[in-house]
Formats: structure tokens, C-alpha cells, sequence
């Protein structure tokens, strides 16, 4: 048997209606512990807009960036571009053939930029071009928005990233992909979207794939004509990994964090209000 940190616990689930504020739950109950990881883990985020935007608290995502910068990592809004890329969708306008041949043309720079680590592919990728067998050119997404209608079987509502002819190697480690698959879940409230990651880096990446992973779904569901009202992802071990515990300069960061968590008062009464959600950790 392989040596493994991980422990048979019973799941955590985070539940809330912020994403910084659950991924504050989340950094924290492990920094807390005398673990690095947890395992398995569900956080499940609602909250989300009209248009499918997920709250978030501008002093925990700043206090994460500069955290990122400092330790030579990739940006929140980067890793979410991995998944999602927001920005060439607003080039696009609403035109979801112009998305896919944007990203289709401007994937090879992306490599380019970083083979190192994109030459395996990313995600985003993966749901547009996953190989010539697969209906749709490859386009996981766009087969999924042509023959969706109500009463498909959910089963066809799904996006695989893990490829076994690609992806079981025997390297020690590898950085991509952490994320399996998704699928979507239309539900007489809307569009539930639904996540595995076998291991997950909480503070390089986790954030990240969580804007992402909503950037997605609101995409998904703007297609669908749905509201998008919930994002689970289901997680096999969450690390804290990328930075120690006991680093000083994690402490800005911290009490961000803290916080983002803290219970709020009501003006004029005192009392504490509990945080939307739920959390067992």
C-alpha cells in the first residue's frame, strides 16, 4: 500500500452563498487543524445573480492575489481563465460559435506561453477539443447546448476532462488535470452544475476553480436560457499545499480570512448573525 496522509473520514461539507467566504471556511479549517488536507470534501456555493455571478468579498480575493503574487503562483483570475475564459466571452458578445473559435485560435499561444505547464492542455480545452471521436468536432459543450432539451437524460449532460489514453502516466506527479469531470443538472428552481476533482490545491488553485467552475455554469445556463442557482464541487483530498503554516507573511492573508467568517451584528440589537450556509468541518 502506497503511504498517504489522507485519513477515512467523513465528508465535509461547506455550504454558502459567497465564494470567498466559503474558501475562507475552507483555507481555515485546515490551517486550524493539525492537518494539510481534507478529505473528501463538498463545498457547495449559491448566491448567484441574474446573470449567474457569484458573490464574492473584494478584501479576501485581494488578500489571496497578493499572497499568490508573493509566492510565485498564477492569479485567481488566471486559474478561473483555465476553466472559463470570461474575457474572450465578452469579446464574443453573447455568440458562443465566436467564444469557441476564439479560444480555438488563441490556444496555441497559451501554450506557448507556459508549455511547461499548459503542454498537457487546460480545461477549458478539454470541453471544446477532447479528441476527434467525440461528437461535435470535440466540443463536449457545444454537443450538450445543441441536443439539450427538457426530459434529455441527465446523463447526456456531461464534460469529461480526464482522459486515461492521455492522463494515466506513471510520473510522480502531474499538474493537470486535477479536474474529472462536470455536468449540469437542470431542476424546476434552474441549472445546478456539478464537479469532481480527485486532489485539489486549496490555496494555489482552489479559489480559482471555483470562479471558474461558476463562470462555466453561468455560461452553461445563459445557453440553456436557466438561472444558474447552485455549484457543487466534490472534492477526493483537498490540500492546503504551496505555502507552509507557519509562514509569517501568510498572516495579512489570515486575518482576511477570519474576517470574512466572523458572524456580523445587526445595528441597534447586538446580536450575531449567523453566516448563509452551512459548514461541518
Amino acid at each position: 500500500m502506497s503511504r498517504s496522509n489522507s485519513h477515512a473520514d467523513e465528508p465535509t461539507v461547506i455550504s454558502d452563498t459567497n465564494l470567498s467566504r466559503g474558501w475562507a471556511r475552507l483555507f481555515l479549517a485546515i490551517y486550524d487543524s493539525r492537518r494539510t488536507e481534507i478529505s473528501p470534501l463538498t463545498l457547495s456555493l449559491t448566491g448567484f445573480d441574474a446573470a449567474g455571478v457569484v458573490p464574492e468579498i473584494a478584501d479576501v480575493r485581494a488578500a489571496l492575489d497578493r499572497m499568490l503574487k508573493l509566492k510565485k503562483k498564477i492569479s485567481v483570475d488566471t486559474v478561473a481563465f483555465t476553466i472559463f475564459p470570461e474575457r474572450l466571452w465578452k469579446i464574443a458578445r453573447g455568440d458562443r460559435e465566436r467564444l469557441f473559435a476564439l479560444y480555438s485560435g488563441a490556444f496555441p499561444r497559451y501554450v506557448a506561453m507556459n508549455r511547461s505547464v499548459n503542454g498537457r492542455g487546460l480545461y477549458f480545452e478539454r470541453m471544446t477539443h477532447f479528441n476527434e471521436a467525440t461528437p461535435s468536432n470535440g466540443n463536449q459543450l457545444e454537443f450538450i447546448l445543441t441536443n439539450w432539451k427538457e426530459g434529455v437524460r441527465d446523463t447526456m449532460l456531461q464534460v469529461s476532462i480526464f482522459d486515461p489514453a492521455r492522463d494515466h502516466t506513471r510520473q510522480a506527479r502531474i499538474v493537470f488535470p486535477c479536474l474529472q469531470h462536470v455536468s449540469f443538472v437542470p431542476t424546476n428552481e434552474g441549472l445546478v452544475a456539478n464537479a469532481f476533482y480527485a486532489t485539489q490545491y486549496v490555496f494555489d488553485k482552489a479559489y480559482g476553480n471555483y470562479l471558474g467552475l461558476a463562470r462555466l455554469g453561468a455560461f452553461m445556463a445563459h445557453e440553456m436560457q436557466l438561472p444558474l442557482v447552485r455549484l457543487n464541487v466534490t472534492v477526493g483530498v483537498a490540500k492546503l499545499d504551496g505555502v507552509k503554516k507557519k509562514d509569517a507573511s501568510l498572516e495579512p492573508m489570515i486575518a482576511a480570512l477570519r474576517a470574512a467568517v466572523a458572524p456580523s451584528i445587526v445595528p441597534g440589537i447586538g446580536e450575531p448573525v449567523g453566516l448563509a450556509g452551512g459548514v461541518s468541518v
